[in-house]
């Protein structure tokens, strides 16, 4: 059996940087701890424009930092958003690329082909 943790960088009301700043450090940490105690992998996914559901608008960036401050869990980047108008295809493969390299071969990749109407419609590819 394998276990993982997965991130979507969930953020209450009131938004403050603070608060934001906290989240973000606080699953840092979380990752750390799972790195030690042997958990598999650690999971992020992409959203835009979901008031306080996600702040994950660049998964790679948190999984790169995550990929920095560990050894050996594996760096799971789900649901890359490949709608054309929020990431062309090659940018999408030059990020996950760079990812592996600083992850040292350590990244698990998935696509998914649509979003939410909420994510859509915020980029304007609606």
């Amino acid at each position: 059996m394998k276990f993982g943790i997965f991130h979507e960088l969930a953020t209450p009301r009131p938004f403050t940087a603070e608060s934001e700043m906290a989240v973000v450090l606080n699953a840092l940490e979380q990752v750390r701890v799972a790195d030690e105690v042997g958990f598999d992998t650690v999971w992020a996914v992409e959203h835009h424009f979901l008031e306080g559901y996600s702040y994950l608008g660049a998964p790679e960036v948190f999984l790169t930092a995550c990929a920095a401050q560990t050894e050996r869990i594996r760096i799971g980047h789900g649901a890359v958003v490949c709608v054309r108008e929020m990431n062309h295809p090659i940018r999408v493969a030059e990020r996950a690329a760079m990812l592996d390299i600083i992850s040292g071969g350590r990244l698990e990749f998935g696509t998914a082909g649509s979003s939410t109407w909420t994510e859509l419609g915020g980029s304007g590819s609606h």
